[in-house]
């Protein structure tokens, strides 16, 4: 068996640099993480061959002393932390003293830096193991870092580096992720002699904006919630932009890029009933907390942390985006008092030419029992068409809105179209409500909180609904009254094969008891009541909202289209319905003047 001994310091780096630095983007990162803790305000990178031929990172930071420039090369050379109290309180980005060292392993290093105090710069280089001697190089203040031919010396994993292209699509997402937590830092990115980005400082808004696009800003909502210790801030987007993949998913804790499960799982379960299908929701958010209550020495690549309370900042996350995302219409903020760099755009202020004032219809309530439709008007221009029997309520007179009322949000209803959607005239344009996903958003909300609250409102029927049930449903309903009772069901088998509704949610329709009562059955009898009620409670709630709102081609009047939209503006996460999809889109005048080439 061979002797143990002690491997050479240039194997001990090279190791460590399979975990430190597996590609050209790990060194990018650990670089420009150095830089800012260097306190730099400009942060320029060179690449060349995706980052595997050249990869410079220059800053105008504090710089690094003659005397130290050897032994920022060193193994567990570090300027950050002194002592354990230190490693458990880290505030800075790096701290380990590793990254260095392992580039300087595998690659061909030079470091030339220059200090406030000092009329020039010193370089060192270093190759497979050799150092040079520190010699003098002209430089501005701060510290550049050159790194040539990637894992020269170990082809081996060089094998491991994929295409050119490919590298530098690594290095490219490393940097956007740095520069989106720094707005403050100017940045730029050159590859091959081609610069592919320049950015400025700026705020964060801004450098979201240049990042991922004005799209994404003008379609996300803002986050800042501060509770004792902790503080949550950003943008993330509003369910009905969500996008096909993950690609935009960006959190950062104490500004540091992490991938954490915990946090994870706050932001999916925050969106749970508000996406479509397999749409992911995009976000840049922000969580600061004080250094001791989160360990990032989890990992040399310092990618993930771990929470001293790990319930309470997912519970904090959670409800952070979950109150954000479910801020009604009505508690939004005037459109002319918002710009899309902080609030979600529900209405975006145009520059437009000056219109006549309008006169509004008075407000009316919704009691969606009524089918008649007014038709003397079109009757008035088409003739020939016979009167329906008159409203049993009245149409809403028009008057004058008082000077100082504000248009609703989703304005007032003109009419409907196909007898699918609400037309509305609002303060900007025209708003079109898919009135069946409106509605069932609006009952679902209601559904929950009367569910939450063990208070499902019931109706009794006067006349009980029977319908032929199989064995399996039989056995469902025998087996789990207190669960139907609890989602507002009276309903017991009367008969072998025949079950009979003797109440239902109040507000659910009695022409859809049938089919909402067998759809309620089906899942307490796949998933049993404990699991249906806790784990499948939205779906199950969702399929009682589903069955109560109001059909597609239902012929509403006036005051149910306004009260329908009253409704809608004060009703948490009214964007979507409970599948996902839009419930109301809006058409600026401008953008129908332009449809119309008007001013042309």
């Amino acid at each position: 068996m061979p002797a143990i001994h002690l491997l050479p310091d240039l194997l001990i780096n090279q190791i460590a640099a399979g975990e430190v630095i597996d590609r050209p983007a790990s060194a990018l990162k650990e670089l420009m993480e150095n830089a800012l803790d260097a306190g730099a305000t400009e942060i320029v990178i060179q690449l060349e061959g995706g980052g595997i031929r050249l990869l410079k990172v220059r800053d105008d930071g504090g710089g690094i002393a003659k005397d130290e420039l050897p032994l920022a090369l060193q193994r567990h050379a570090t300027s950050k932390i002194t002592s354990l109290e230190d490693l458990q309180r880290v505030a800075s980005l790096g701290f380990r003293g590793e990254a260095l060292a392992s580039m300087a392993a595998v690659a061909r290093l030079a470091l030339t830096s220059r200090t406030p105090e000092l009329s020039h710069g010193w370089k060192i280089e270093t190759a497979d193991g050799d150092r040079s001697a520190a010699a003098p190089a002209p430089h501005p203040f701060g510290t550049s870092i050159e790194l040539r031919e990637l894992y020269f010396n170990t082809p081996a994993r060089r094998k491991f580096l994929k295409t050119e292209s490919t590298e530098f699509g690594h290095c490219e997402e490393t940097f956007r992720r740095v520069a989106l937590a720094h707005p403050e830092v100017a940045f730029s990115l050159q590859h091959n002699g081609r610069t592919v980005w320049q950015l400025p400082r700026g705020d964060l808004p801004a450098r979201i904006a240049a990042l991922l696009g004005a799209e994404f800003t003008r379609h996300a909502a803002s986050i800042d919630r501060r509770i004792a210790e902790l503080h949550l801030y950003g943008m993330a987007s509003l369910p009905a932009h969500a996008l096909a993949n993950r690609d935009s998913q960006y959190f950062f804790v104490n500004g540091r890029f992490v991938r954490d499960k915990v946090l994870a799982h706050a932001v999916r379960q925050a969106y749970q009933d508000v996406l479509h299908n397999q749409r992911h929701p995009g976000f840049v958010l922000f969580l600061e907390l004080p250094p001791e209550r989160v360990d990032v020495n989890v990992h040399p690549a310092k990618s993930e942390v771990r929470f001293r309370d790990s319930q309470g900042v997912h519970q904090f996350v959670f409800h952070a985006l979950h109150d954000a995302l479910a801020a009604p219409l009505s508690e939004a903020p005037s459109a002319a008092a918002e710009t899309s760099a902080n609030r979600p755009p529900v209405f975006i202020a145009r520059a437009e030419s000056p219109r006549p004032a309008a006169h509004w219809p008075q407000q009316q309530t919704m009691p969606l029992h009524t089918a008649a439709q007014p038709l003397a008007f079109y009757d008035a221009l088409f003739g020939g068409r016979k009167q329906p029997p008159p409203p049993p309520e009245p149409q809403p007179a028009i008057a004058p809105a008082a000077p100082d009322s504000g248009m609703p949000p989703l304005g007032y209803a003109l009419g409907q179209l196909s007898g699918i959607y609400i037309l509305a005239q609002g303060a900007q344009g025209l708003i079109v409500v898919d009135m069946h996903a409106a509605h069932e958003r609006i009952l679902y909300e209601k559904i929950k909180t009367a569910f939450d609250q063990q208070a499902m409102p019931t109706q009794p029927l006067l006349i009980p609904i029977s319908f032929s049930a199989d064995a399996l449903l039989v056995a469902a309903a025998e087996e789990n009254q207190a669960a139907l009772a609890q989602l507002g069901f009276d309903l017991a088998p009367i008969s072998p094969g025949v079950l009979a509704i003797r109440a239902l949610p109040a507000l659910l329709k009695s022409t859809e008891a049938e089919t909402a009562a067998r759809a309620v059955l089906r899942e307490l009898a796949e998933y049993g009541a404990s699991r249906a009620l806790t784990e499948r409670r939205n779906e199950l709630l969702a399929t009682l909202a589903c069955h109560s709102a109001v059909r597609a081609h239902r012929q509403l009047t006036l005051p149910e289209m306004n009260g329908l939209l009253r409704e809608l503006e004060t009703t948490e996460r009214a964007a979507q319905c409970n599948h996902g999809r839009p419930t109301w889109f809006q058409m600026t005048l401008a953008e129908l003047d332009a449809m119309f080439m008007r001013g042309k």
